[in-house]
């Protein structure tokens, strides 16, 4: 979906490459990642009442979103070091 705010481009600036050979590298990261898109997706569909939710399950996304995004940070400094 275009416009989406909080790609992974705009979470992880300048890490695209390393979050590109990990996604062909590691099927579990590869999941991690589809996952989030698809966890993103729903919060985006949610604030533009596009699928309209309670507020509670759209702050459960959004923490699910956060525990996520942390996974993947954890992958990215694991292939960092």
């Amino acid at each position: 979906m275009s416009n989406t705010p909080h790609t992974l481009a705009e979470e992880f600036p300048g890490q695209m490459d390393r979050i590109h050979d990990l996604k062909v590298s590691d099927p579990e990261f590869a999941r991690l990642l589809e996952k989030y898109d698809e966890v993103n997706d729903q919060i985006h569909l949610a604030e533009t009442r596009v699928t309209p939710m309670d507020e509670v399950t759209e702050a459960n996304l959004r923490k699910v979103r956060l525990q996520i995004k942390d996974s993947i940070a954890d992958a990215l400094r694991k292939v960092s070091q």
